[in-house]
């Protein structure tokens, strides 16, 4: 009786769910569409099953391309009617594969849109904030200023640079506390992590910083908006480069238990006070330590890294020792893929 309900809901779940899924069976051919996949590609489930996916998806080569991929891919797919779906598939034990098909057209507008915000406040506050830097450059070149004076135009143009910086990153916070829809696909976070210390590498070497990597094997999937969550890594493992002493290292771990998966940074560096551990999140907070106010910062990466966290239904901690470092670690679900 129960394998009958439990059959009977994945039947239900089947035809109503949103995203679109197409069942290969372990030949390659369609064996299962559901009516939304039919919906989005303009296709007869029953002109499709039982066909390999060249014959029955012969207009769309992405998506022939997507269903022949090995696991953990995802690749745009486009649809009819100028519309776009993101696509990623699971390869079962016996064989067969699922691939899900979400129309992100609208969501993909809007991040359109949202770049072209940035773009236009960016240049529209860049370009004064440009010539104060400028103007400061030019009064220290072509006038006879004091020591004190020199030290103010100096301390004008840092402030300069830094709501420069900033700029772009302000929009971008604003956006996703805003509610932005945020994409939903499955993620290889050992794959971001490693796309991050590339990316930092050069970074940390110029300050000495070594980066230590280590992450579960296999890493389990998670689901959420890989740029996003990218986005949350880097200002964690920047933040510990940053505040690192020359010739110290910084690890980054990365590991599962039975619900939640971890990733923790940690770093030798200047730590943080005990009075102000629990403002350190807050948006433009920055130490009152001199040593940290003298490096370059806006105070805005630990607030983007939460909200991102956040979004993705996780959460985020720090212990941290002044003068000895600090941890960094956030947990996301665990998704289940089997």
């Amino acid at each position: 009786m129960s394998e009958s309900i439990t059959q009977t809901q994945n039947d239900y779940i089947f035809r109503t769910i949103s995203d679109g899924l197409i069942l290969l069976d372990s030949d390659g051919a369609v064996r299962r569409m559901n009516p939304a996949a039919a919906a989005m590609l303009h296709v007869r489930p029953e002109d499709c099953v039982g066909k390999r996916p060249g014959d029955a998806f012969r207009d769309s080569h992405e998506l022939i391309r997507l269903l022949a991929l090995e696991d953990g891919i995802t690749c745009d797919v486009s649809l009819p009617q100028k519309r776009l779906a993101v696509g990623f598939g699971t390869t079962f034990a016996d064989g067969g594969r699922v691939v899900i098909l979400q129309d992100v057209t609208e969501r993909r507008d809007l991040d359109s849109r949202r770049e072209a915000l940035v773009r236009t406040i960016a240049h529209d506050l860049r370009n004064p904030i440009s010539a104060l830097d400028g103007f400061g450059e030019l009064v220290i070149k072509f006038g006879a200023v004091n020591d004190q004076q020199r030290h103010f135009l100096t301390r004008i143009r840092q402030t300069a640079q830094k709501l420069h910086d900033l700029i772009g990153t302000l929009v971008d916070l604003a956006w996703i506390e805003a509610g932005m829809p945020l994409e939903h696909v499955p993620v290889q976070l050992h794959r971001l992590i490693d796309s991050v210390v590339t990316e930092l590498a050069i970074f940390a070497r110029a300050r000495g910083v070594t980066i230590a990597v280590s992450t579960q094997d296999p890493m389990p999937v998670v689901m959420g908006d890989s740029l996003r969550l990218r986005q949350a890594i880097y200002h964690l493992l920047h933040n510990a480069i940053l505040y690192s002493r020359p010739e110290q290292s910084v690890a980054i771990h990365a590991w599962q238990d039975t619900e939640r998966v971890f990733c923790s940074v940690a770093d030798q560096g200047i730590g943080i006070m005990p009075s102000e551990l629990d403002r350190i999140f807050d948006r433009m907070y920055r130490s009152s330590d001199n040593t940290v106010r003298d490096l370059p910062g806006g105070g805005l990466g630990l607030t983007m890294a939460r909200t991102i966290i956040s979004r993705h239904g996780g959460g985020i901690t720090v212990d941290s020792i002044y003068g000895d470092g600090s941890t960094f670690m956030f947990w996301l679900p665990l998704a289940e893929t089997r």
